[in-house]
């Protein structure tokens, strides 16, 4: 019923900048935090950076200082913002949003379909 879309990957080169997007679609709903994560070849999804309705965030040790995580609370929008871009930051990035349902009637967790970033050096 809740769907996020997400946008933003590409290619770039080491020290390049992306930002990431995602939305979150439909109604009956109270986002508690968003965020986003990855998945580098061959490793586990790991968090990368998350945020809450009150605004308080949370880096990876690896990007703080070089990602930013943004929310419209109003919009339901996250936004990552990813500066001097690394080559191990390669990774299919993932929109997470967790929130209560009134229409399913309950706390749930979505994620996005995942957006590719390469950084090649």
């Amino acid at each position: 019923q809740v769907q996020l879309v997400e946008s933003g990957g590409g290619l770039v080169q080491a020290g390049d900048s992306l930002t990431l997007s995602c939305a979150a679609s439909g109604r009956h709903f109270s986002i508690n935090a968003m965020g986003w994560y990855r998945q580098a070849l061959g490793k586990q999804r790991e968090s990368v950076a998350i945020i809450t309705s009150a605004g308080s965030t949370n880096y990876a040790d690896s990007v703080k200082g070089r990602f930013t995580i943004s929310r419209d609370n109003a919009k339901n929008t996250v936004d990552l913002q990813m500066n001097s871009l690394k080559p191990e930051d390669t990774a299919v990035y993932y929109c997470k949003v967790d929130l209560f349902d009134t229409v399913l009637g309950g706390s749930y967790r979505y994620w996005g379909q995942g957006t590719q970033v390469t950084v090649s050096s």
